[in-house]
């Protein structure tokens, strides 16, 4: 079916309008003059000039730490609620635990961040790089639970079934059937809650503290007292990274709905 001249404008108007932005921030970051918005000549100095950057750096760490510390938590907790949805459909509150679960998927990540925020108060909890981390978790799980819940969907039970009329225990025949099956959802769940993580600004903001800042609050932080081709370089390297990873995530997925 050929698409009609107006759905080919519509479409390259909107791929413009959600690209373009960060096509420029991309291009201007190779930018040789301390002017964001005058082209001096092509450079790579402000891609040097990160490593030098000692702050914006140990934000890097901080949430590269946080976010493969929340994706493993993600991924083991919101695989273990899809196999509980899928396996156990009969048992007393499960629909108050599938509308629980999944509800981080549509609340805004404002609200999430004043719950949690409000949760730490209480506890009387230091607020730092663990409740980053935790908070991270509970926005993610969800995220983890809805691909791998889908993977199981499309699974063959019986498989599992056989395993077990051959001798072998519930553990065992999840471990050695279920398991490699759902494996690249899993992964892809685990990805997804790294992604999401490494560049969340909203919950991040209302659970940090002194010493755990992240990048993209470090970022935040730097653009409110000007844009630099600094902060372009390093904006421009958590897209790539960004990219790359939903790039996988895509391959993982197409690949488990082929299997």
């Amino acid at each position: 079916m050929r698409m009609s001249r107006f759905n080919i404008v519509s479409l390259v108007f909107g791929i413009a309008f959600l690209y373009l932005p960060i096509l420029i921030v991309m291009i201007y970051s190779f930018n040789a003059s301390k002017l964001v918005t005058v082209w001096g000549g092509f450079s790579t100095q402000w891609y040097r000039g990160l490593l030098a950057n000692k702050p914006l750096m140990d934000a890097t760490f901080v949430s590269l730490r946080v976010a493969l510390a929340s994706a493993l938590g993600a991924t083991i907790i919101g695989t273990m609620a899809a196999l509980a949805l899928r396996r156990h459909r009969r048992f007393v509150g499960r629909g108050l635990f599938a509308f629980m679960l999944f509800v981080p998927l549509v609340l805004p990540e404002i609200m999430t961040g004043l719950s949690l925020l409000l949760l730490f108060v209480a506890l009387d909890w230091d607020r730092g790089f663990w409740t980053i981390t935790l908070a991270h978790m509970a926005f993610t799980t969800s995220f983890v639970a809805l691909i791998v819940d889908a993977r199981l969907a499309d699974l063959d039970p019986s498989y599992e079934e056989a395993a077990r009329d051959l001798g072998a225990s519930p553990l065992s025949a999840f471990m050695r059937v279920t398991l490699p099956m759902i494996l690249p959802a899993i992964a892809a769940g685990c990805l997804l809650a790294f992604t999401l993580s490494l560049d969340d600004l909203v919950i991040a903001s209302f659970t940090s503290g002194p010493g755990a800042t992240t990048l993209p609050m470090r970022l935040y932080g730097q653009m409110r007292l000007g844009v630099t081709p600094e902060i372009n370089a390093a904006s421009t390297v958590l897209i790539v990274s960004v990219t790359l990873i939903v790039i996988v995530i895509a391959w993982l997925t197409r690949r488990h709905r082929q299997a």
